[in-house]
């Protein structure tokens, strides 16, 4: 038996060498058995949570106007490409490792290379546009404007046409989409030395992963030592508390989705550029299982560390209307308050200072004090 598929894998290795192609691949025997099952209890609970928590997501956007806002856009645009790999990548690499083998010939595998590499790059290109988009929000103080959709959807378009741009090429020539040595999941063939192979993969790594992760570095550690001067200060609006939990959150995000991304591109270039057989398919097939892990990942960070989400979730477990409207009025509400409390503190420092220069006394009574703190009252009666 062993003789005979020592045999079979020789003789494809043979057919490819002469340039002969057919739809199948050869059966994998990089993995035992136990470790086939492992992987796919695996895969199988990325495919639920993944599936699940997502679609939570896309439930909460369709519900609730009042979480519709530019950014969170963005945010729903990782959610449906995280939702895209459950639907077009995990259930077939899921029953590949049930099989203990890839089961979609080579057509399929192209499929599911091109589809995984897609959405997970949308992902990443995403999130590196929203650390650009709090960058000029903290740094440049621009107002973030609630109701303008233009830079959102610009922002989605790009992701997508920039992530199709790197995508393609290994499907018309440059480069090419193979099994990896697991022998249930496709991507790029890193083990080829060839010039058209290397040019390709060096190209992927400077531009779909180095080029988004020194911007978000780059963004983030300008906004990091912005916050720590603020955080100084006693007095914070209501706005830049928002301002900061966002920030935290797309932090979060970033460096759970660098801890499951960052070992498969690390295996891969030393795959690509290391000696043959250096990485063992027990060794690759692990960052392949965190990367896929990202996909449950992200939506539990929206839904726990966003109390605009969290709060849509909860109404939407109860089923409960929700902060559909009331949410609403409170985001004005709270809007108008800052601004009443913002010229009411201007006024009461231009009182004070006219009543210092006429009295010449520079401390004021605690009467005084208790009128100015009393006069910002706000109610809304709607």
């Amino acid at each position: 038996m062993l003789l005979a598929l020592n045999l079979q894998n020789e003789s494809f290795l043979l057919n490819l060498s002469h340039g002969e192609t057919r739809d199948s691949l050869p059966p994998a025997t990089g993995l035992s058995r136990t470790a086939h099952s492992v992987v796919a209890v695996c895969l199988g609970c990325i495919l639920v949570l993944g599936s699940l928590y997502n679609s939570f997501v896309l439930l909460i956007f369709v519900k609730f106007t009042a979480i519709r806002t530019p950014i969170n856009m963005i945010l729903l645009n990782i959610s449906v490409s995280d939702l895209l790999v459950c639907i077009f990548g995990t259930p077939f690499s899921f029953v590949s490792s049930v099989s203990g083998g890839w089961l979609l010939g080579q057509q399929g595998c192209k499929w599911y290379g091109f589809c995984n590499s897609l959405f997970g790059l949308v992902s990443m290109i995403s999130l590196s546009m929203l650390s650009y988009e709090r960058y000029l929000t903290v740094l440049k103080c621009t107002k973030a404007d609630m109701t303008d959709y233009k830079k959102s959807w610009l922002c989605i378009i790009v992701s997508w046409l920039y992530s199709l741009c790197w995508t393609l090429p290994p499907l018309i020539g440059w480069s090419s989409y193979g099994l990896e040595s697991s022998g249930t999941t496709c991507s790029v063939v890193w083990h080829s030395k060839s010039s058209n192979n290397i040019s390709y993969i060096v190209c992927l790594f400077l531009f779909c992963l180095v080029l988004p992760l020194f911007i978000m570095i780059f963004c983030y550690g300008h906004i990091v030592r912005v916050i720590r001067g603020q955080v100084c200060r006693i007095n914070m609006t209501t706005a830049q508390k928002r301002e900061h939990r966002l920030l935290f959150m797309v932090v979060c995000m970033v460096t759970c989705y660098l801890l499951c991304w960052m070992p498969y591109g690390l295996v891969s270039l030393m795959t690509a550029f290391g000696k043959p057989g250096m990485i063992t398919p027990t060794v690759s097939i692990i960052p392949s299982i965190l990367a896929k892990s990202s996909t449950f990942i992200n939506p539990l960070i929206y839904i726990f560390m966003n109390k605009q989400f969290y709060r849509c979730f909860i109404a939407l477990i109860k089923c409960e209307s929700g902060p559909h409207h009331n949410e609403n009025i409170s985001t004005s509400r709270q809007s108008r308050e800052m601004r009443l409390e913002t010229r009411c503190k201007v006024q009461s420092s231009i009182f004070y200072t006219h009543k210092a220069r006429r009295t010449k006394d520079t401390t004021s009574s605690p009467e005084m004090q208790r009128k100015l703190t009393l006069t910002v009252h706000y109610r809304d009666d709607r």
